[in-house]
């Protein structure tokens, strides 16, 4: 009982201030460098010892010095994250912070987000990261086919992965989803359920999936014998402005019969335009939209919808940036996702 007492104590005592490799040292009995490989997971310390000392420093609440990794080692094990908030709409900013914790946990690093706003210049929180050396490694979203974050980073030889491709002869870390086929398939859908006049609410032209967009919204044009319907508005718009331009473009002689949509959140606002038209989803005229969250059928089951798994994203653009960090060629670490159809749609 006695020892028990003192080791409580001992405990109380150790943990009474921020605790140290020192601190997991003398609970576990061992030496401070082997405290400091075992948690590194150095492959010459023995799986009992390490679980022991991660035991210890769970226990403890241990966290590492990271002013103190810093000076040893010049790394800041942070991973930041530039994430517009123009994107936090239906969880898609939360789905991908949600999938690049799950790759960093287990792993030195964390994620520290860098929100910014496509208002104002998207350059300040690249330099910002460069220049003070905040981070060893950085995740961009919203790319342009020249994107001159791409650039600076590469310059500079900061590790880094992106959520879309340039088309800039960069090679770099990627993950993207493939708009392409989505905007192609969805003419597909379209055209089976005998729509034939079609509307594309698209990206914002400055953005690279744009292009993607366009090239398989006019091949599935082309390949199903269908025609577009003009809409003068983004999925960038307020959801008011798309709202009300497409209850125009419904009221219109020339209303289309089927609607593509580039983004969840915009796909609410397009269905309020149709029905402020005196419309009916699925019977006048049929939607298909993208969507980051099972969220849409919900809201209207007539909506075909095609799933992009942005945690998967995520996840995907954590490894890539840990991986080139660790120094692995950039062109070994590209992957895109293809659209998940509803089953209503299939």
């Amino acid at each position: 009982m006695e020892n028990k007492a003192n080791f409580a104590g001992a405990v109380s005592e150790a943990t009474r201030e921020r605790p140290t490799l020192k601190t997991i040292a003398f609970m576990t009995g061992l030496g401070v460098t082997t405290v400091s490989r075992a948690l590194k997971d150095a492959p010459d310390i023995g799986a009992e010892t390490k679980e022991r000392v991660r035991m210890v420093a769970r226990q403890l609440g241990y966290q590492p010095n990271r002013a103190g990794v810093r000076l040893r080692t010049g790394k800041t094990n942070v991973i930041a994250l530039v994430l517009s908030i123009d994107e936090e709409i239906m969880g898609f900013s939360s789905q991908m912070v949600f999938g690049i914790s799950e790759v960093l946990t287990g792993t030195p690093y964390h994620i520290v987000v860098t929100p910014h706003s496509h208002s104002k210049d998207p350059m300040l929180p690249v330099r910002y990261i460069l220049e003070t050396g905040s981070a060893d490694g950085v995740i961009i979203s919203r790319i342009e086919p020249d994107d001159p974050r791409v650039r600076l980073l590469t310059e500079h030889s900061m590790p880094f992965a992106t959520h879309g491709r340039t088309d800039a002869g960069l090679t770099h870390p990627f993950h993207d989803f493939d708009n392409e086929a989505f905007a192609h398939q969805a003419v597909e859908k379209l055209v089976g359920r005998g729509r034939k006049r079609i509307a594309l609410l698209q990206p914002p032209s400055k953005l690279t999936y744009y292009t993607h967009t366009r090239i398989g919204f006019q091949t599935g044009l082309h390949d199903y014998g269908a025609e577009e319907v003009p809409l003068r508005v983004t999925i960038d718009n307020p959801l008011e402005e798309i709202r009300n331009a497409v209850e125009v473009m419904m009221r219109a002689q020339n209303a289309p019969d089927g609607i593509v949509c580039s983004a969840g959140s915009a796909a609410i606002a397009v269905n309020a335009g149709i029905e402020a038209a005196g419309k009916r989803l699925g019977h006048d005229v049929d939607m298909v939209s993208k969507e980051s969250a099972p969220i849409l059928n919900w809201i209207r089951p007539e909506i075909i919808t095609a799933y992009e798994d942005v945690r998967h994203a995520g996840r995907e653009m954590a490894k890539a940036v840990i991986a080139r960090i660790d120094g692995i060629e950039p062109e070994l670490l590209q992957s895109i996702s293809q659209p998940v159809w509803s089953r209503r749609s299939i």
